[in-house]
Parts: structure tokens; sequence; C-alpha cells
């Protein structure tokens, strides 16, 4: 008979004894462990300016980066920005976006996004999370995408499915709801580092702390990690 393998989940006896500050300590290590294993860590979707990642961020929902960068030339090469895309058709944008899953509803969201854009706004992405949060199809993480990488600023965390499985899992949180995920990250993380996190925990994710099968023997943060057999 073989020998069954531990599945990659923290060790709740002892994160239950960690404290605020050594969690707040451990939560500093994991982040420079991960700058260094990711120094170029950034957004993957391509985008020249806020409305093209606004979009590119819609149809990233169930989708690889790799396939909307393939899409969104063809879609911004027809339709260049906002007043151009409010005029599309639905047919249009659904023959282009198909290939990156559930493109009825995308194409919804990005027509209704643009209209709104160009008919509230005057063409241009709101840089305020009141305000992007109401545009159709933008949601906090989307809305949190477009603020730190489009307009630099960290007023939030994205919190996407890899980044709420590693934060898990690194035993930054016990959370699943992105939301709570978030406010959990931000007090542990420096603000001046939440853009960047998400990026950090993402790289990770799609790297090395996968989904089915983690490597934690190839993580060169497990010392760090509860999930981890060498942590403690």
């Amino acid at each position: 008979m073989g020998v069954r393998k531990r599945k990659a989940v923290p060790r709740r006896g002892r994160l239950a004894k960690e404290g605020a500050v050594a969690r707040r300590l451990r939560a500093q290590a994991v982040y420079r462990g991960l700058r260094h294993l990711y120094p170029d860590a950034h957004c993957e979707l391509d985008y020249a300016d806020p409305f093209e990642l606004a979009v590119a961020t819609i149809l990233s929902a169930q989708c690889t980066d790799k396939r909307v960068n393939m899409v969104t030339p063809v879609l911004f090469g027809r339709f260049p920005d906002a007043t151009a895309l409010a005029a599309a058709s639905t047919r249009d944008v659904e023959d282009i976006i198909k290939s990156t899953g559930f493109f009825r509803t995308k194409a919804r969201h990005i027509l209704g996004f643009s209209r709104a854009v160009v008919a509230d706004h005057g063409g241009e992405v709101p840089r305020r999370m009141a305000e992007l949060v109401k545009l159709p199809g933008i949601g906090r993480k989307s809305a949190n995408v477009i603020i730190g990488n489009a307009f630099r600023r960290n007023e939030g965390i994205a919190v996407d499915t890899h980044v709420a499985r590693v934060a898990n899992r690194l035993g930054l949180t016990r959370e699943t709801d992105p939301v709570k995920i978030e406010a959990d990250l931000s007090r542990l993380f420096a603000r001046r580092t939440w853009t960047m996190l998400s990026h950090l925990l993402i790289w990770h994710g799609r790297r090395t702390c996968h989904a089915r099968k983690p490597r934690c023997g190839e993580c060169a943060i497990a010392p760090l990690c509860p999930s981890a057999g060498t942590f403690g």
C-alpha cells in the first residue's frame, strides 16, 4: 500500500498560539521573501491606459491573462477608447472576445462599462473606489487592480483566487470572503506594499503554490508557511 501524501493545510494549533505581533513580523518576512523570489512581479495584463486595464480586467474573469492579452489588441485596434467601444454592437464585441469564455456576459459588461464611462465620466475612467464599483462589470477586486496599477495608488488589495488560496495557506487569514481576506491582509502589511503584495501572491500561486499540487519542497518561503512541513 502506498503512502498517502498529506494535503497542504495550515497547522491551526501553531497558528492559534501565534500572537498578533509575531504574525505581523512573519508577514513582513513573507513579503521580503516573495519580493526576493519575484523581483519583477507586476500586473500581467497588457494595457496602455486605465480604460484598457479596466476592460482587460473584466475579460480576465475565469480566463488566463495570456488569453486576454491575445484578445485585447484586436479589441482595442478596432475600438481604441471608451467612446468607440460604447458605440460598438454587441455582436461585434462578442465575436472578438469569444475565446475568453462567458463572452455574452463579458460583452454586456464591457459595453455597459464603456457607455457609463462616456455618459457619466466624460470618457475618462474614474479614480475613486466609490465611483468605480458603480460601473458595470467592476467589483472591488477589479477596482483595486485599476487604482493600484493604472493610477498607482494603494487604496486596497486585489483578492483573486490565487491571493485567497496563498494567503490562507500562509496562515495570514482564515477567511474565505474576499472582502474579509483583504481586511486581514491590510492589517498585516504596510499600505505602500498593498498593490505589490497582490502581484507577489498571484505570482507565487501561479508559479509555486498551485491549487492542486503546491510545490512546498521547492518553496523558498516554506519555513514561514504553516501549510508546509518545515514551519515552526
